[in-house]
C-alpha cells in the first residue's frame, strides 16, 4: 500500500523507522494479553496483524480505509473486516469481544468519551483492551490529524468514567530512540521559530496537514541522512515498558472488564 502521509508511519519507508518500530514494540508487548475473538479497531497497514492473527481464535478489524479493508477482505479469508469510521462499533455485538487492541487511534477521535463506551460495551465480562497514544508531554509540535493528546491524568480521567479496573504504563526508549527524538526536537525547535504568530494553532486542520505532512517528511529524511546509522539500527528491542508516564513516547493503557 502507498503511504500518502507522514503521519501514516510506513515499514517499506526507511525514514519511518524509528516510528515504526515504536509502533511495533507495542504488538509485541500485548501479546501475552492476546485470547479469544480479537478486535482491532484501526488496524491501519497492518503493522500488527501477523502477531494478533496467531494469538486469536478469531480476529476482526475496523478501519476507515475502505481500500484496505477490500485487500485485507480477500487476503485473509478467514477473518472479518469491517470498513466504519468509528465511534460507534456499529458492526460489533455487545459481549462479543475478549481482547481489543486500539493503538494510536483514540486521539483521532473527535468523541473520545463515546470511544470508550463503545469499547466496554463490546467487551466481554473479563475481557481485556490495550490502547496505546502519545504522550502529550513530548509533543513537539501540533500534529493536524489529532483531535488531543492526553497527559496521564486527563487519559485516566477518561477511562475510569467506564472502567475501574486499569493500569497505565509507559512505552518508553532506550538510548537510541532518545537520541533520535533529541535530534528531531532540534529540528522541529528550529522551525517553530518561525511560527512567531503561532499559526499552527490557528490555521485550518486541512491546511496545516499539507504544511505538517512536507515539514515532517523533510525533517525525517534530513535526520536519516545525518546519521543513517543510527536510524537504521533502531529497532523494536530498543524500547520498553515500565511505569515512567511522564517520559515516555507512548501511553500504554490496559482495560479490564469487570
Amino acid at each position: 500500500m502507498a503511504v500518502y502521509t507522514s503521519e501514516i508511519t510506513s515499514s517499506d519507508i526507511q525514514s519511518d523507522n524509528p516510528i515504526h518500530q515504536r509502533l511495533l514494540f507495542a504488538y509485541y508487548v500485548a501479546k501475552k494479553y492476546i485470547k479469544g475473538n480479537v478486535l482491532e479497531v484501526g488496524c491501519g497497514t497492518g503493522r500488527g496483524l501477523d502477531t494478533l492473527l496467531h494469538n486469536s481464535t478469531h480476529y476482526t478489524a475496523i478501519d476507515k480505509n475502505e481500500k484496505l479493508i477490500k485487500e485485507y477482505t480477500k487476503k485473509y479469508p478467514k477473518s472479518t473486516f469491517f470498513y466504519e469510521n468509528v465511534p460507534p462499533f456499529s458492526n460489533i455485538i455487545t459481549n462479543s469481544v475478549d481482547t481489543l487492541i486500539a493503538f494510536q487511534v483514540i486521539e483521532h477521535i473527535k468523541n473520545d468519551d463515546l470511544f470508550i463506551s463503545e469499547i466496554h460495551r463490546v467487551l466481554k465480562i473479563g475481557g481485556r483492551a490495550i490502547i496505546t497514544t502519545p504522550n502529550k508531554k513530548l509533543r513537539i509540535a501540533r500534529n493536524p490529524w489529532h483531535e488531543r493528546e492526553y497527559t496521564v491524568d486527563e487519559l485516566k480521567d477518561l477511562v475510569k468514567r467506564y472502567f475501574y479496573s486499569f493500569e497505565i504504563k509507559g512505552i518508553v526508549g532506550k538510548e537510541k530512540p532518545q537520541r533520535y527524538y533529541q535530534n528531531n526536537k532540534k529540528i522541529v525547535d528550529k522551525l517553530m521559530r518561525w511560527d512567531f504568530l503561532n499559526l499552527q494553532y490557528l490555521l485550518p486542520s486541512f491546511i496545516l496537514k499539507k504544511i505538517y505532512d512536507s515539514l515532517n517528511r523533510r525533517s525525517r529524511i534530513k535526520l536519516m541522512d545525518s546519521d543513517t546509522e543510527l536510524l537504521n539500527s533502531i529497532d523494536y528491542n530498543d524500547f520498553m515498558l515500565n511505569d515512567d508516564t511522564i517520559k515516555s513516547f507512548d501511553h500504554f493503557c490496559i482495560l479490564e472488564k469487570k
